[in-house]
């Protein structure tokens, strides 16, 4: 072989595994685990009603007069006409607000669970029985009846000023407690093509999602419009739709992993990475500053025969320590384990962490972007 000719083909092997390793490891994946069907979705759904047979723990009248004026509109249309003036207390009643998940293709006389809170200061839902309740969507229409009774998974008891509990009792649920009345139209099964929407943008995504359906289903069969939407050409009959996308959902397809991204909880002080993330080299000096302030009560006794009066003084103790923050060097990782290892040299804490991630980031040295929630 000619040494030019051999020397173009090595250059090219190289570009090849240069482009490879840039890219990043790729995993196989179904397009159901990474896309979804534009159009089939849940519904959320929610609905304000009562609980009754509540044992005392209900909702204190004086300060939620909704649910006594709640009660009374409902025994109004059992036919229960309340003498005016009636003053209500009730100590086994509580509002309660009402949620539910609509599922695409819920058909009416299918069962949903529902989850009720209460919305005023009820003490504890459990035993309690939710009464009817209309379950309404975004645009105002009932599409769901709730009723049944509630499973609280807590317990509490309180006497004599103390109180024990265990577990949230201001919440439950109703298995299967509401019935689909109305059903959700849906475009699954209009026009001649169907769009595939990635949970995530991305680009490379879309291109193969692409290529691995018509590569399956034939060429032509799928484009990508732009980085999250893939629209294809599916049968028109109902049937052989239904049977088209559940091929198509469960090819796979090459992932590549996504963008370097660190996520910080500036609340909780939670730090998660992905395994995307790099590290170059530096060096990180991070010191602690506290400050302390004691304040001790004192009774300040006036002397003797000098007609003044005993009054209590505070002593402030106030102080204020610096820890020295050492040089650290952090090498440069080209993984997940290595970048944490180096983060561990440090013996920061999660908060003291976001502070030299920030600055890290402001640097150079750290390949990724961070995000705050």
């Amino acid at each position: 072989m000619h040494a030019t000719l051999r020397n173009g083909l090595l250059w090219i092997l190289l570009l090849c595994g240069a482009g490879m390793l840039a890219a990043g490891p790729a995993r196989a994946e179904r397009i159901k685990d990474v896309a979804s069907v534009q159009g089939v979705r849940n519904n959320q759904l929610i609905g304000y009603g009562l609980v009754v047979g509540l044992d005392g723990t209900g909702d204190q009248t004086t300060q939620t007069p909704f649910t006594t004026q709640s009660l009374a509109t409902m025994l109004q249309q059992l036919g229960v006409t309340l003498p005016t003036g009636t003053n209500l207390q009730l100590k086994n009643v509580a509002a309660v607000m009402v949620t539910a998940q609509l599922p695409a293709f819920a058909q009416p006389g299918q069962p949903l669970d529902i989850t009720v809170s209460s919305m005023g200061n009820a003490k504890s839902l459990r035993g309690g029985t939710l009464l009817m309740t209309p379950l309404k969507g975004a645009d105002g229409q009932i599409y769901a009846m709730g009723q049944g009774n509630m499973v609280v998974a807590g317990a509490g008891e309180s006497a004599g000023g103390s109180k024990a509990q265990i577990n949230h009792l201001s919440a439950g649920r109703v298995p299967n407690g509401a019935t689909v009345e109305r059903a959700v139209a849906s475009s699954f099964a209009n026009g001649d093509t169907l769009r595939i929407e990635l949970h995530a943008t991305d680009f490379g995504t879309a291109r193969r999602v692409a290529d691995a359906i018509n590569d399956r289903m034939g060429s032509g069969t799928a484009q990508a419009l732009d980085g999250r939407v893939i629209q294809v050409r599916a049968p028109q009959s109902p049937d052989n739709r239904v049977a088209f996308m559940a091929q198509l959902e469960n090819l796979n397809v090459n992932v590549v992993a996504g963008a370097a991204k660190i996520i910080v909880n500036a609340r909780t002080g939670s730090v998660v990475m992905n395994q995307a993330v790099t590290l170059e080299a530096c060096a990180v000096a991070h010191g602690n500053l506290s400050v302390t302030v004691n304040s001790t009560p004192q009774v300040s006794q006036p002397s003797p025969l000098s007609q003044g009066q005993t009054v209590v003084t505070e002593k402030a103790d106030i102080q204020i320590k610096s820890d020295p923050g050492k040089l650290v060097m952090l090498e440069a990782g080209v993984k997940l384990s290595d970048v944490v290892k180096a983060l561990n040299t440090l013996g920061a804490t999660p908060q003291d962490l976001l502070a030299i991630l920030q600055a890290m980031q402001a640097s150079g040295a750290l390949r990724a972007e961070l995000e705050i929630i």
